[in-house]
């Protein structure tokens, strides 16, 4: 089922337990507006809140994925920058509220990297999951260029991505890759020819829907969470997720099917 939330995105939900984000400004290499990122949020929401829905993945359409904010007069993000409040607030409630809305998803996010991936394009891509790319596709930051900052996100996301110095090289040179070097970088999960990119994205999404749901929406918070703390407090967030996930259906029904060599059915429960 396809719902149109407005020319900006659509929203559409699958038989198999995932459901799809697809950024629809072609004209615009994906390059996102405030009313954008309402719509993202909103959708994100909805998964969120909907337990049929175990996956979500964000693509785009055409030549771009997307290339970060739109500085175009009649896009809507400018219209505060003669006053910083003014553009500080409209990061927080548009941008950047979107990068923490996919970070912070407790259901598995895939990405379809379609076309470039820029700046706060490429940090979208980086705050989901797994992000499969397209073989056309290209993926770096040239904030730079203007005299701008990885102000999406992209200053914390694309050294633990990549590490240090990487990311440091390719925002300060302003830097493009292909997705081949993405994939050395880790930008890339995997890359697949164009015409498998969704095909193959949906494979994936599928795969993780069929999965334990309670499991991997404990081993996401578990793993974002480690990044960030002392192994002491990891070992914490497991011993907490184990007594979360260990009495649940879900696990008597894997131990079932291990044992009658058959495919669990995970109800999530």
């Amino acid at each position: 089922m396809t719902d149109s939330t407005g020319r900006h995105t659509e929203f559409t939900t699958h038989s198999d337990g995932t459901a799809t984000i697809t950024i629809n400004r072609p004209e615009r290499l994906g390059a996102y507006t405030p009313r954008m990122c309402q719509e993202i949020l909103d959708a994100v929401k909805r998964v969120r809140l909907d337990d049929d829905i175990r996956v979500l993945i964000l693509t785009g359409t055409g030549r771009g994925f997307c290339t970060g904010g739109d500085i175009s007069p009649d896009a809507g993000f400018d219209q505060h920058l003669s006053r910083q409040i003014g553009r500080a607030r409209d990061l927080r409630e548009d941008a950047h509220a979107v990068i923490t809305a996919l970070h912070t998803l407790d259901k598995p996010v895939v990405c379809g990297v379609n076309g470039i991936a820029v700046n706060g394009g490429l940090a979208l891509a980086l705050a989901c999951d797994l992000r499969i790319v397209a073989t056309s596709a290209r993926l770096g930051n040239t904030s730079t260029k203007t005299g701008l900052l990885p102000d999406d996100g992209g200053a914390w996301l694309f050294p633990r991505t990549m590490g240090y110095d990487k990311a440091f090289r390719m925002v300060a040179l302003s830097q493009m890759y292909d997705a081949s070097t993405a994939l050395e970088l880790g930008l890339a999960t995997e890359v697949v020819p164009d015409d498998q990119l969704m095909s193959r994205t949906r494979e994936v999404a599928g795969e993780l829907a069929a999965g334990p749901p309670l499991a991997l929406r404990a081993i996401k918070f578990m793993m974002r969470r480690a990044m960030e703390n002392t192994l002491d407090t990891s070992l914490g967030d497991a011993q907490q997720a184990v007594l979360w996930v260990g009495p649940s259906e879900d696990v008597q029904e894997g131990k079932a099917a291990f044992f009658e060599r058959r495919a669990p059915k995970f109800k999530g429960r």
